[in-house]
């Protein structure tokens, strides 16, 4: 029986996903076929099917799971309700994951999701509880571009040489 959990599928879908992760990397997401992917993984096109609707259920999936991998990066915080502002941890797994954060961001899925949880009681402090919305969209697209930049240039700055570019940027806004 082929239950969700069991070894021999997660392999497959490893194996899928590994397969449109580089795929991915040379084509737009509506050039991908799955009998391409399947080529590439060794697998049948009824193993693509059996875990995956399309290919479209398949990035939806890829990007769930960076989604969900930096969310555990700030579980205590999300926990104690402690915003660190510690981008250097997320930073850090960029680097260590950059072909999955280029892919995010090759399926257009620019709204970061770890900014879904943006300190807005800071907010309310420094800009007196007025405009919100502007600095959230604000902020979200400016560590958006230098996340993208920073991919776009493979990662070549250490994740502490980024974070201290962000720091300068909202030096005067961010908490020492």
């Amino acid at each position: 029986m082929n239950t969700p959990n069991n070894k021999r599928r997660k392999e497959s879908q490893n194996k899928i996903i590994k397969a449109f992760v580089n795929i991915i990397q040379e084509k737009e997401l509506n050039e991908i076929s799955v009998s391409e992917i399947c080529k590439l993984a060794h697998l049948n096109r009824s193993t693509f099917y059996a875990n995956y609707i399309d290919i479209y259920d398949l990035a939806e999936k890829v990007a769930y799971e960076i989604e969900s991998e930096v969310v555990e990066l700030y579980s205590e915080e999300r926990t104690t309700k402690n915003n660190t502002h510690n981008y250097l941890k997320l930073f850090k797994h960029i680097k260590e994951n950059q072909i999955f954060y280029n892919t995010y961001f090759k399926l257009n899925m620019d709204k970061l999701f770890i900014i879904k949880e943006y300190d807005t009681n800071l907010s309310k402090h420094l800009y007196n509880d007025q405009f919100i919305d502007y600095h959230i969209e604000f902020f979200m697209a400016g560590l958006n571009a230098i996340i993208k930049k920073w991919l776009q240039n493979g990662c070549q700055e250490s994740p502490e040489e980024i974070n201290a570019i962000l720091k300068a940027e909202y030096n005067s806004k961010m908490p020492k």
